[in-house]
């Protein structure tokens, strides 16, 4: 009896163990399944949470004006001035010393560069010389009248519609004489091109006139002391049409310029070595004179008084 009683408490202490045992296990796998669960959960999460902070970067880049974060430990990105998105564009700005004040003189503009035409500075020209009776020295030039008549027609295609008048040039001979004359007259076709057409005198210094043509090299100069420089008004001049030429000049004159309310404007020149201003604009102000080195000379005032060689203090540096 006593034996019956020991064995069926055994089996009931066995059966208590089998299912303390079975009930750990299942807690156990129940646990695992769990965890197992909630860390994939929480992964795909986090990879979405970066992509998704990765598009709103990207988002921000293309964004116009839109500021990127600064990377962690480097300084922050400057601030934008809030003028510079909403300014209006404007010319470049010249620095403030660049700037004339109000009371300041305004600076010169800058002398073209030197503009020589067909006769160039230190070139040396190959033709012949023929002889001209030059009267009392006036010619196409329109100089007028002169004592000294030690001058030259130029040829045509150096003459480059008035472009030579006044011009000194040295001429040599083949046999070694050599004589300054100025350009005051233009030879017509057929002289050819490097042709000078001497007054009778000029000629006389380097042969006898009977010759009547010889081979000849000339090059241009710039004469030590040709007196000061005059303007002159064609007849007929006046505010609503003039012409103005250029006397006395030491170095050929590459242009002619007046000043108009407007600023410097340039005038044509005439084959009769005059300025022309046909609607009037400039005349009677401020005349600008350059040569064929680039210097520029400025007479203030010059008033329309046709016909009158108006002396001014001025003259080109030789050269």
């Amino acid at each position: 009896m006593h034996t019956a009683r020991q064995a069926a408490r055994q089996r009931r202490q066995r059966q208590r163990r089998i299912w303390a045992t079975a009930v750990t296990v299942t807690a156990v796998a129940g646990l695992v399944c769990l965890v197992t669960t909630l860390l994939p959960t929480h992964g795909t999460r986090a990879a979405a949470g970066r992509a998704a902070g990765a598009g709103t970067e990207a988002a921000a880049a293309t964004r116009p004006g839109a500021t990127l974060p600064a990377p962690t430990g480097s300084a922050p990105p400057a601030t934008p001035s809030p003028t510079a998105a909403t300014a209006t564009p404007t010319a470049p700005a010249t620095s403030a010393a660049a700037q004339p004040s109000a009371s300041a003189t305004p600076q010169a503009a800058p002398p073209p560069a030197p503009s020589a035409g067909r006769i160039k500075p230190g070139a040396t020209y190959q033709g012949v010389a023929t002889a001209y009776a030059a009267g009392d020295g006036n010619g196409a030039c329109l100089f007028g009248p002169t004592d000294d008549v030690m001058t030259a027609a130029m040829n045509t295609t150096d003459y480059e519609t008035s472009r030579a008048c006044g011009a000194y040039v040295r001429v040599h001979a083949a046999s070694g004489a050599s004589i300054t004359v100025r350009i005051t007259n233009e030879c017509p076709l057929p002289c050819a091109p490097g042709q000078l057409d001497l007054s009778q005198q000029a000629f006389a210094k380097l042969a006898e006139l009977k010759v009547g043509r010889i081979p000849i090299t000339w090059t241009l100069l710039s004469p030590a002391d040709p007196g000061t420089i005059a303007l002159r008004y064609k007849t007929g001049s006046s505010v609503y049409w003039c012409a103005l030429q250029v006397l006395h000049h030491r170095n050929p004159v590459a242009r002619l310029e007046v000043r108009t309310a407007a600023g410097w404007r340039r005038l044509p020149r005439t084959g009769y070595n005059h300025f022309l201003s046909a609607d009037g604009g400039g005349c009677g102000g401020a005349v600008r004179i350059t040569d064929i080195y680039g210097e520029q000379l400025t007479v203030e005032g010059a008033a329309i008084l046709p016909d009158v060689a108006q002396p001014t203090r001025l003259q080109f540096a030789p050269h």
